[in-house]
């Protein structure tokens, strides 16, 4: 097979996670070669709506990802262009009820214990932020710290902006890992050909799993399907990112089971992105028409504007799914030579940045920007073998 010029590091995945991490280890001097067996946010990222949310995540060590990734994110926005659609709109969270509004005022003040600002909102001063909002709400919270990006774009531009310290491999499958004698990393085979570095990233998102298999260690991540309905273009009928109070449940339920809760946004392009739905069905991309009827009814409960308007495509994706909710992140000590960034559910997009500085950090020897102990990629025991018969 061929052999190409080796690079410091191999990064697998060009979804926006990938992105981020070929990004700052350039920014940090290394040389990266991006592989991916499609195009560029080919897979979760091309279907996520874009949120960089703080709001739906509990004290921990994510919600501490989060809070930088917003601040890296806000300085992303001033070095990249204005099509990746960076918006601080803010997300506002409702209840229709007494122990709603109790459940998200208990949850708040936990949160603002830990650097996030949560503002409420009281039943009649919700139509102030946002007029087309069905009436009788009992209140809500704003947070401020909220934003959205266009994700595919963001992807592409992180490449980008990383100059000619970053190569693209795209349309090449990851086929194998080379190791040397002592079992270390020394690149990948791919369906084009064999690639050298003494680092590979695994950035494959729901796939994370299969390449940590090549390399001989456990990784469950598991594909995590959710639809979005898109609407027509339309005038700003929803200013920030609205969700009932029980999204945040259903993001922290381990549940196989399909469970949907209202989620709402408007887009600068115009269309309004409706949402959210998950389940854990492999790789399945039947449509649901049941799916789609309960994300239709929970947006018109929100906002009956919406009732008249046309739906004109529904997209789905798979988030890539591990069992605590953490995602796996820094170098895996059972493989030297293989870090992980992946599993992170449908928070990737958001904590994209702060994943691939904590990985430029790894890789050059420098101090991680916060404690990765959480993340470690070997905290997941190996599923035990089944004896032989």
């Amino acid at each position: 097979m061929p052999t190409r010029k080796p690079s410091d590091v191999i990064v697998v995945g060009a979804g926006v996670v990938g992105a981020a991490c070929a990004y700052y280890a350039a920014l940090a001097g290394l040389s990266v070669t991006v592989v991916d067996r499609g195009p560029v946010a080919g897979g979760t990222t091309g279907a996520g709506e874009g949120n960089l949310l703080v709001s739906d995540k509990e004290p921990g060590p994510e919600l501490e990802l989060a809070l930088l990734a917003t601040t890296l994110w806000r300085e992303l926005a001033d070095l990249l262009p204005p099509q990746v659609e960076y918006e601080a709109k803010g997300g506002l969270v409702v209840a229709s009820g007494e122990s709603g509004m109790r459940a998200l005022r208990e949850f708040a003040a936990r949160q603002e214990k830990a650097g996030v600002t949560a503002q409420e909102v009281t039943g009649d001063r919700l139509h102030d932020l946002e007029p087309q909002l069905a009436p009788g709400l009992t209140g809500g919270f704003l947070y401020p710290q909220d934003a959205q990006v266009m994700p595919a774009h963001a992807a592409a531009r992180l490449l980008r902006a990383g100059g000619d310290r970053i190569r693209l491999r795209l349309g090449e499958e990851v086929t194998a890992l080379l190791t040397g004698p002592g079992g270390e990393i020394r690149g990948v085979r791919t369906t084009a050909g064999d690639l050298h570095a003494p680092h590979v990233v695994n950035a494959a998102g729901t796939w994370g799993g299969t390449l940590a298999e090549l390399a001989g260690v456990h990784l469950p991540v598991l594909p995590r399907r959710g639809f979005v309905l898109v609407t027509e273009p339309l005038p700003r009928v929803v200013r920030h990112k609205v969700y009932a109070a029980d999204y945040v449940a259903d993001v922290a339920s381990g549940s196989a089971a399909l469970q949907t809760s209202a989620v709402v946004e408007g887009t600068p392009a115009g269309p309004v992105l409706i949402g959210a739905s998950r389940e854990r069905v492999g790789f399945d991309r039947t449509l649901s028409t049941e799916v789609l009827r309960r994300l239709a009814a929970g947006a018109t409960a929100l906002f009956p504007v919406l009732g008249t308007v046309r739906a004109i495509r529904t997209y789905l994706g798979f988030r890539p799914y591990l069992p605590d909710h953490l995602p796996a992140i820094g170098p895996d000590p059972r493989a030297p030579g293989l870090l992980h960034a992946c599993g992170h559910e449908g928070a990737g997009i958001g904590l994209a940045p702060v994943t691939g500085l904590v990985v430029a950090a790894c890789l050059t020897g420098a101090e991680p920007p916060l404690d990765i102990h959480p993340f470690r990629p070997d905290r997941f025991p190996a599923p035990e073998s089944t004896p032989a018969p």
